[in-house]
């Protein structure tokens, strides 16, 4: 289960990303969560995925 406000979702995803996935792929597979949910959800408060950071910035 992943957190619904945006502000503590982007702390969970750049944890999990820094820590346990290589990409935000990975991570949306192992999760079973929709990708276009979290981007659509985190570019609401203005970050968006950077693939070589590996993390929403």
């Amino acid at each position: 289960m992943i957190p619904k406000d945006p502000a503590m979702l982007l702390s969970f995803i750049n944890l999990k990303l820094r820590d346990y996935y290589s990409s935000l792929e990975d991570l949306c597979e192992d999760l079973d969560v929709a990708q276009e949910e979290i981007t659509e959800k985190l570019s609401g408060i203005d970050y968006h995925y950077d693939q070589e950071k590996n993390q929403f910035v």
